[in-house]
């Protein structure tokens, strides 16, 4: 028997793919020069789908376009004027790959029917003169997948969300343990992502930059509130358990598979472009690019947030410190491109959930 948890998300699993695949009327785009043609189709599927036509490529294409999210299925006439149906299937697929298409065609030509399948993401091709009911069949299986597809896309929508949100609690949940760091979280990933995207990062690693950005500190839930808040200056001792805040991190997030990928900026994120970092004194270019990236955004935000040991300091002040630290603390080339875009990290300072939203890559993915 499934415990309570796992049918509590089973169902929720199952309403997903019935939200998807529950079409009361899917709606089909038939694209034909001939009007008989064009009827005997139309009769074919009246009485089970909506019916959107065509009577050439061209036009087929701004219907399309027009009833993107309406249309599932794609039924097209292979000669035609303006534009064969060939051409007009692969341009479709540009603008909606997942709808489902068909071509009707009176030669079987081996070279037509290879061009399709390859070019226009072809269900199936069927020579004329079709029989209603094989026809019908095949456009029931040909939904049937696109039904799939579709469920399948909202529950990876569903999970990348949950995903995100989990992220996020977990890195709020963080920053509560110290009033004077709330958002800090937040905001090294915001500054982090700002730069990463200036450098032209591709989206993947833009995301798992986010990611790791959003965790860098999770390792601090291991470390004694006595410490984590303590006004004054540490001690020795007290510094090196601070210290020890990446490598938990990793040990945290190591035994999670989906963030494999993303530990070690996660844990380098203290090392120094000199080798005189923790937690294993990388340098330079041995440092993970992630973590480069975050050490300067850390940085940035732990100077201009007030900290229970002193006051925050400005933008500028903070600015002319990653200057004087390049080559040093910080990667020359990336505190120049961060010092480059000061504006725009200043912008996000005062404005950082707008910026967020503007910026974050998992945001963007679940809205």
């Amino acid at each position: 028997m499934l415990n309570v948890k796992n049918d509590f998300f089973l169902s929720n699993v199952g309403d997903l793919i019935s939200a998807a695949s529950i079409h009361n009327e899917h709606t089909i785009l038939i694209v034909d020069d001939e009007i008989n043609n064009l009827q005997l189709l139309k009769r074919t599927f009246r009485n089970k789908y909506k019916i959107l036509t065509a009577s050439n490529g061209l036009e087929g294409l701004e219907v399309l376009k027009n009833n993107i999210d309406d249309i599932s299925l794609i039924v097209s006439d292979h000669k035609m004027p303006i534009m064969e149906g060939t051409k007009f299937l692969e341009e479709a697929n540009k603008i909606a790959p997942d709808v489902i298409k068909i071509l009707l065609t009176g030669f079987s030509d081996i070279e037509i029917i290879t061009d399709a399948v390859n070019k226009c993401n072809l269900f199936q091709y069927i020579l004329k003169p079709f029989n209603p009911e094989e026809l019908l069949e095949v456009v029931k299986n040909g939904l049937d997948k696109f039904d799939l597809i579709s469920s399948k896309s909202i529950i990876l929508k569903d999970l990348k969300e949950l995903f995100y949100k989990t992220i996020k609690s977990i890195a709020s949940a963080l920053d509560a343990k110290d009033p004077y760091t709330h958002g800090h979280s937040m905001r090294v990933t915001l500054y982090s992502i700002i730069l990463a995207k200036e450098l032209n990062v591709p989206s993947n690693q833009l995301e798992a930059i986010e990611t790791a950005g959003l965790l860098h500190d999770i390792g601090k839930i291991a470390i004694p509130e006595s410490i984590l808040c303590k006004p004054g200056k540490l001690t020795d001792d007290e510094f090196m358990i601070m210290k020890s805040h990446p490598a938990n991190s990793e040990k945290l997030i190591s035994s999670i598979k989906k963030l494999h990928e993303i530990s070690p900026g996660v844990k380098h994120h203290h090392e120094r472009w000199d080798g005189k970092g923790y937690p294993d004194k990388l340098q330079g270019e041995d440092i993970p690019f992630a973590a480069r990236i975050i050490a300067i955004a850390d940085t940035y935000d732990a100077m201009t947030s007030t900290r229970s040991y002193r006051v925050a300091l400005s933008h500028q002040t903070a600015i002319a410190e990653i200057e004087k630290c390049a080559g040093t603390q910080f990667d020359p080339v990336l505190a120049k491109k961060f010092i480059e875009i000061q504006d725009i990290i200043e912008a996000a300072k005062e404005h950082p959930e707008e910026y967020y939203m503007k910026y974050s890559t998992l945001y963007q993915r679940i809205h």
